[in-house]
């Protein structure tokens, strides 16, 4: 189970883009990046395919280390570090370590 997932708000703490928020778009776990909407544009230069898709520069969202995102607890708002709490009947769960709270 991961500590990050697809659709959570997260912070950025290192980088270029230091400080802004903005919601995970996808997980590339075999590089260990996840692209942020709105944090590290790149452009990227498409060929035209052909009369109806034109090419062109196309801004879009660049990746960005695990490492540096934090997710921001939906409980108490700050960005936390995440662990792991297992419950009785055996399911695991996300927990925020300044609020512990389940998220």
């Amino acid at each position: 189970m991961l500590k990050i997932k697809v659709n959570d708000k997260v912070k950025i703490i290192k980088g270029k883009d230091r400080g802004k928020l903005g919601k995970v778009l996808r997980i590339n776990n075999e590089d260990g990046k996840v692209f942020v909407e709105g944090a590290n544009i790149i452009n990227k230069h498409i060929r035209q395919k052909d009369q109806s898709k034109p090419g062109g520069i196309v801004k879009k969202e660049g990746p960005i280390g695990i490492a540096n995102v934090r997710v921001v607890c939906p409980n108490c708002g700050k960005p936390a570090r995440m662990g792991f709490d297992i419950s009785g009947a055996g399911q695991k769960s996300r927990v925020c370590k300044k609020c512990n709270q389940q998220i």
